[in-house]
């Protein structure tokens, strides 16, 4: 009995003795208690029975995109899927009704419903694809339950489909694929049909002005009757041996308004057979390349210093090692008659007394790289790189003790330019070079960085001649050792190769030899007929350096345009995005005339071949004011309109060194060389 009731009734038993009054008042109190009591059993009641409660929505995507009550989301893809996840396991017979995809107009999106294993995880597909630029809803309502009757006070979510994508299907060119990355070759200048088709009809009424060729080349373009592909063709007949882009805007329109992503691609059109000029004799042809190319260095020589520049529109910059060079040219001039003997001597006169001026910066007897041809002061090849270079200054000590040789035995005007090369030629003190009279020669000094450079000259490369002359040197010779340690490396690589490439044998270097300038700049002077040491046979190894680059181009194992066995040469040159010593182990399908050109005596036919293509078959595209432009790449369509002293020079140089031996005749008949040589090993 509930204790409030046990204390009325002791107290109504108290007065019960009292009047009538007492007896209501127990009647009314034993009411209350009883209402007590009922209210008290209620309350019990709704203590012990659970209260169904709340559950959550942990998030929700559309394909891979998370969906937000408060933004609405753009670019959905048509194919998705909503994926909607809990925090409590769902009373699956409700999401029929409680999760619905609808349109703006509140048209329902039909759609199958999965459930994760935990029931946690909802996923809608929709039977099928959603419209394309749709605005859609995601409506998760108040009928939707928990597995334990939760209840889920409903929400909202909106979403825009993406555009349709118009793509192309298929596209031919002379009824080849033409899909990128192909590139097609080879293609006739006169005749071509180009077919796209697309993957969705195209809007008929506007196409035409979104398709091109490059250059604003003529064409014909036609629609088919589904509006399905367009046909390409020129109307107007194509350069040879140049790349022509094919353009189809993005802004092209489908009929149904689908978005395009653009199409582009391009082909090469094959080499007319014409010759671009008339035929000459081989001899005749070789007399030609000699006296344009010197024009480089005569007509294009600095005003004031006579010193050649670096390149066409160089200005002031001359360049020492191509300055070397452009004296051997001016010694071919006088002897083929381009110019006379007394021509000949008064330009390098002029170039030799601006070397000799104290104003023209020298460095230890070293030269710069590159001076400036007015001032004589040293423009910095580098920012480290303003001091000498001793490799230019071999290039140009090359040069000069060849002119010496030249003009020795002539007037008294000659022999006293004889005698200030050799005061030029006594001050470069090599050893320095040594720097802390280590057995190897450095590259660069600076006065400013000291030896921060850092490049030991060692070989295999183009720099022999730098350890010929520093040997050779009647006051800063350097020791054998010097040559054996830090040119020759003692025989280790990459001094030394011995492996074959094309069943052609490789004395020395890199694999397949490196960049033709290698056989080049020493040996303008420096002949390598029978030039012999320890290490190698040189005549060998030059030769069979240019055989293998030459091979190379005509197996063209990455499959470049124009490459055969006409057309090849992979050496340091300007390229279509600056330059780059090319060689067949850095090959960007350019091709140099200087490479084949200047190995005319390793590879009298194969160079022959490639003069003749280069001369009749592509003319001005590589033929201009100078000679040979620097190069091109016709897998590009990129063609060269430069000159480079250091690629000018080694052409004349050695066609000439092919037919006359002039050059390497004067240079080794130089006695300090022979001393040299001797000191080094070597037999020649």
């Amino acid at each position: 009995m509930p204790l409030c009731f046990k204390v009325v009734t002791a107290f109504v038993s108290r007065q019960i003795s009292n009047s009538i009054t007492m007896t209501r008042l127990f009647l009314w109190l034993l009411g209350v208690c009883l209402i007590l009591q009922v209210f008290s059993a209620c309350k019990k009641d709704n203590n012990t029975s659970k209260d169904p409660g709340i559950f959550q929505l942990a998030k929700a995507k559309a394909g891979d995109t998370f969906l937000d009550i408060q933004v609405s989301k753009n670019n959905i893809p048509v194919e998705s899927s909503l994926e909607i996840e809990f925090n409590s396991k769902l009373d699956t017979s409700s999401v029929r009704f409680g999760i619905l995809l609808k349109k703006a107009d509140n048209t329902i999106v039909p759609c199958n419903y999965s459930f994760s294993a935990d029931l946690k995880i909802a996923t809608v597909k929709p039977l099928q694809p959603l419209s394309f630029v749709t605005d859609y809803s995601l409506n998760i309502t108040k009928d939707l339950k928990g597995s334990q009757g939760e209840i889920f006070p409903g929400v909202m979510y909106s979403f825009t489909t993406k555009n349709g994508v118009m793509v192309v299907e298929t596209v031919t060119l002379n009824q080849i694929g033409f899909m990128p990355p192909n590139i097609s070759k080879n293609i006739n200048p006169k005749a071509f049909q180009i077919d796209i088709s697309f993957s969705q009809p195209l809007d008929a009424s506007k196409y035409k002005e979104f398709i091109s060729v490059s250059d604003g080349l003529p064409i014909s373009v036609g629609l088919s009757n589904d509006n399905k592909k367009v046909t390409i063709t020129n109307t107007t007949s194509l350069l040879g041996w140049k790349r022509y882009y094919v353009n189809v805007s993005s802004n092209i329109q489908s009929a149904n308004g689908f978005s395009f992503g653009g199409f582009s691609n391009s082909f090469v059109t094959a080499l007319d057979s014409v010759m671009k000029f008339p035929q000459i004799t081989d001899d005749a042809l070789l007399t030609l390349v000699e006296s344009q190319t010197f024009k480089f260095f005569w007509d294009y020589g600095h005003p004031v210093s006579g010193l050649a520049r670096d390149r066409l529109g160089g200005g002031d910059i001359v360049t020492s090692g191509g300055s070397g060079f452009g004296i051997m040219a001016i010694l071919v001039g006088i002897e083929r008659g381009f110019i006379s003997r007394s021509q000949g001597f008064e330009r390098i006169k002029k170039m030799v007394d601006f070397l000799n001026s104290p104003q023209t910066d020298k460095f230890h007897g070293a030269f710069p790289h590159f001076l400036n041809g007015s001032s004589g002061k040293v423009v910095p090849f580098s920012t480290k790189d303003n001091g000498g270079d001793l490799v230019e200054t071999a290039f140009l000590i090359q040069g000069l003790l060849t002119a010496k040789q030249y003009f020795n035995a002539g007037s008294a005007s000659e022999k006293t330019m004889c005698d200030t090369i050799q005061k030029l030629w006594e001050r470069v003190e090599w050893t320095w070079y040594q720097k802390s009279n280590e057995n190897k020669l450095y590259w660069h000094w600076s006065p400013n960085y000291n030896w921060d450079m850092n490049m030991p000259v060692a070989g295999w490369n183009e720099a022999l001649i730098v350890y010929v002359l520093a040997a050779s040197s009647p006051t800063y010779a350097i020791s054998k050792p010097v040559y054996t340690e830090g040119w020759a490396r003692n025989g280790a690589s990459p001094m030394k190769n011995g492996k074959s490439f094309y069943s052609i044998k490789l004395p020395l270097g890199e694999d397949y030899g490196g960049p033709l300038f290698f056989s080049h700049y020493s040996f303008l002077g420096l002949d390598p007929r029978n030039l012999k040491d320890t290490y190698a046979n040189y005549w060998e190894q030059n030769v069979n350096h240019a055989s293998i680059n030459h091979q190379y181009c005509v197996v063209n194992p990455k499959g470049f345009v124009g490459y055969s066995k006409d057309v090849w040469g992979l050496t340091a040159s300007d390229n279509s995005s600056g330059y780059n010593a090319h060689s067949p182990t850095n090959d960007l399908g350019v091709i140099s005339p200087t490479a084949a050109i200047s190995s005319i005596p390793y590879t009298p036919a194969q160079s022959m071949d490639a003069i003749r293509f280069f001369y009749y078959y592509l003319g001005d595209k590589v033929w201009g004011e100078y000679g040979f432009y620097d190069a091109f790449d016709v897998s590009k369509g990129w063609y060269a309109n430069s000159f480079l002293a250091i690629d000018q020079g080694p052409i004349i140089c050695m066609i000439e060194n092919y037919r006359s031996q002039l050059l390497w005749n004067l240079f080794m008949s130089n006695p300090e060389v022979k001393i040299g040589l001797d000191k080094l090993g070597f037999t020649y």
